[in-house]
């Protein structure tokens, strides 16, 4: 237990208990600790923090020795955009998967059992599910993160994903607000904007949110992208016409708003981390999170003492950020007593991956059960009887994915096939690299977003000229034209989605 040699006055605690940020390590700083018994109230979790489910139990249980009531987050989807399982791959489809599926109750089971498996290891606040309305087909960022195009069909399993997540005793964080679907730049990188009028974002971009509102959604977070339609002038981070306005006052949202990470370039670029955050609080956010890039206590002192400064200076309303402070600890209190209700979660022994086992109904694991269920087959499949050639396309992976987690259908191939052989190519390939590679073996060509990338589609073109008989997993968003001998499309990269994939291939069951 840390020894406060102070106690901080209650406007830097609140000022402390407003932020979310990260660190580095599969243990928890000095520096971090300290914070925590300051008034520090949540913490965000990477895949930099988490190397085996044990150890993730007891860094959460070295927090909460701190703080009974830490809030724990972490951005874990499922599908593409996994943190538990980093290095692994996720045993989960993600949202397009289980859109594609179109079963309220498995998407509730899968963000149920997902739930449980964050739980058992002390995490008590998802940054998920996404109920961005994927309308642009083009989106870098989003794509299989969202359910789908339909508005329909993704409000009514986004709500399903935060009644079985908070099932479970994870709260869910509902993003990002109001709709990240239609844009065609990455707000890691830039400030994406959306021109379309009022009665389209209701129609469209909002009805999912209404939906996990409704579905009682502890958590939303903000976008960082400007909607000129409801404010031409600020992000909806920064905006009070869409946080308060809208979100708050329209929509009825009483729970707790998140940014997303204030150093991300929509934000930091134009505003700067400090004065992003003061303006971020001032709209009506409760939280801010900051650690996917920043991530050691120099950044959380400078947030801290900016909204601090802020305060004393007049531009932020004390009682706001007293406002805010108290919805972060209140939904720490509710974390707190859910966890206490349920008891302290199964043991997690040292070694055992976080997807192994069974779901919680006692049969197949459910994120296999899901993934088998999303494969879609065009053409006729001749299973394969020989080891393959495995020719897997590699765009730059947007950030919030990353590229330390494995993908593809090779090693599921490997598994039932050995003698599996593959490579990965990038922009600068040829077709002729490829068949030379490959030799006299049957090519399976693994693509994701094929649509996007004209480098992939030509490639792809010149293999199977020269080899009709090529055999197409699309992995990505499923745009294109079905093309090879069979096509399937997985709705997803992660190994679970491969392995689905390699059954159909092989006719053989991993």
């Amino acid at each position: 237990m840390t020894t406060l040699t102070h106690r901080p006055d209650t406007l830097t605690r609140d000022a402390l208990a407003v932020l979310q940020p990260g660190f580095h390590g599969t243990t928890a700083p000095d520096w971090l600790l300290r914070r925590i018994g300051e008034g520090l109230t949540s913490v965000g979790l990477f895949g930099r923090n988490i190397h085996t489910p044990a150890q993730l139990a007891a860094l959460t249980a070295q927090l909460r020795a701190e703080r009974d009531d830490i809030l724990v987050a972490i951005d874990e989807e499922g599908g593409d955009v996994t943190r538990l399982e980093v290095r692994e791959g996720s045993s989960f489809p993600g949202n397009y998967a289980l859109g594609s599926v179109d079963d309220v109750e498995l998407t509730r089971a899968v963000a149920r059992e997902l739930g449980s498996r964050l739980a058992a290891c002390g995490v008590n606040l998802n940054w998920a599910p996404s109920a961005d309305v994927n309308s642009d087909v083009n989106n870098p960022v989003i794509g299989v993160r969202s359910f789908g195009a339909d508005p329909a069909l993704v409000a009514r399993h986004t709500a399903a994903y935060v009644e079985g997540l908070q099932s479970a005793g994870v709260a869910a964080c509902t993003k990002h607000f109001p709709g990240h679907g239609d844009t065609a730049v990455d707000s890691h990188l830039a400030l994406p904007r959306i021109d379309v009028g009022v009665d389209t974002l209701h129609a469209r971009e909002l009805a999912p949110f209404r939906s996990a509102i409704t579905a009682g959604s502890k958590s939303v977070m903000s976008a960082h992208i400007l909607l000129s339609a409801l404010d031409p002038d600020r992000p909806a981070t920064l905006s009070p016409r869409i946080l308060t306005g809208l979100l708050r006052e329209e929509l009825g949202f009483g729970g707790l708003i998140v940014t997303d990470g204030i150093e991300m370039q929509a934000i930091a670029s134009t505003y700067g981390i400090e004065r992003g955050s003061v303006l971020a609080i001032a709209a009506g956010v409760d939280a801010i999170c900051v650690g996917g890039g920043l991530a050691d206590e120099g950044t959380v002192l400078r947030l801290r003492d900016a909204l601090v400064d802020a305060v004393r200076e007049g531009e932020l309303p004390e009682e706001r950020l007293a406002d805010a402070a108290a919805r972060v600890r209140a939904l720490a209190d509710w974390a707190r007593r859910v966890r206490g209700a349920s008891g302290p979660g199964a043991a997690v022994q040292e070694g055992t991956a976080p997807g192994a086992g069974t779901s919680a109904a006692g049969g197949p694991d459910i994120g296999l059960v899901a993934a088998r269920r999303a494969v879609r087959v065009t053409g006729t499949v001749e299973p394969l009887q020989e080891a393959p050639y495995v020719a897997s396309f590699a765009a730059v992976a947007n950030i919030a994915v990353g590229d330390e987690t494995p993908w593809g259908v090779a090693a599921e191939l490997t598994a039932l096939l050995p003698g599996t052989e593959a490579g990965t190519y990038g922009s600068g390939s040829g077709a002729a690299e490829v068949l030379a590679a490959a030799g006299e073996r049957r090519i399976v060509a693994v693509v994701r977003d094929l649509h996007r990338h004209s480098w992939m589609a030509a490639v792809l073109d010149g293999i199977r000229e020269a080899r009709p008989d090529t055999a197409v997993v699309e992995m990505g968003v499923n745009h294109a034209e079905p093309a090879g001998s069979p096509h399937i499309a997985t709705y997803g990269a992660a190994p679970v989605c491969g392995r689905a994939a390699a059954e159909v291939l092989t006719g053989r069951s991993v």
